[in-house]
């Protein structure tokens, strides 16, 4: 059965059209931050880390990739692991990209996977069932090509929510990232080395860049906190095994 935000598509398509043209005339479009997309940093055991997925791992909000999510990630993990991490995202980026982009890489071990994806699924138009068979083409990717021991999947965010939108645009893109995050939830509870973190921030407007839509330098250290927490206990616990 439809639900509502489904139903009402149609009859508010002409407004919907017009608000998504006005938000693209109107978008700062901000670049990909500047510096390192690779790198080996830190002591201890050695921890192979990926981070691909789109705007959002690529750190647009912020104008050093120190301040974004992947050197916010590494400064998390350095002081525990000897950490050779590798940045794989691009502005834009749906999940199809992402499979491209993956399988255009040597195979190699990467113990963890993070993945920022769905928004730009959200904004294309993608369907429930396209995401679901496209991410579990982009798993069955990662397994054989980089066997990780660990695939932590962020949560699409609440579109709803993203200052830039306008009401119902907001409305209809947040409902269908809710249904493409449950994609992720569902695919999670299969798999016992895949983990779905919950994008969920306080509704701060500190969190939000100036374009109203990506995450600020201090969103981008409360979500790269989650994540080391997560590798932390996984890889932590593996040693004291």
């Amino acid at each position: 059965m439809l639900a509502l935000d489904q139903i009402l598509r149609l009859p508010l398509l002409p407004l919907l059209m017009l608000q998504g043209l006005s938000v693209r005339r109107q978008a700062l479009i901000l670049p990909e931050p500047e510096g390192a997309r690779r790198g080996q940093q830190g002591t201890g055991s050695r921890l192979r880390l990926l981070i691909a997925g789109d705007s959002s791992a690529a750190g647009v909000g912020v104008a050093q990739q120190s301040q974004a999510l992947s050197g916010q990630l590494v400064a998390h993990l350095a002081p525990c692991f000897d950490l050779h991490w590798q940045l794989e995202a691009t502005t834009g980026h749906k999940t199809s990209d992402t499979i491209a982009r993956l399988q255009a890489l040597p195979q190699q071990r990467f113990d963890v996977v993070v993945l920022a994806l769905g928004v730009n699924d959200v904004t294309a138009g993608t369907s429930r069932r396209q995401f679901a068979r496209q991410q579990d083409q982009l798993m069955r990717l990662l397994k054989d090509r980089f066997a990780p021991g660990l695939i932590l999947i962020s949560g699409v965010p609440q579109m709803q929510l993203f200052p830039a939108l306008p009401q119902p645009l907001a409305w209809i893109l947040g409902r269908q990232s809710a249904r493409l995050d449950s994609v992720l939830r569902a695919q999670a509870e299969e798999h016992s080395a895949m983990v779905h973190l919950p994008f969920e921030l306080p509704h701060d407007a500190a969190l939000v860049a100036q374009d109203g839509y990506h995450p600020s330098a201090r969103a981008y250290c409360i979500w790269a906190g989650v994540l080391s927490e997560r590798i932390t206990q996984a890889y932590s616990s593996k040693e004291s095994a």
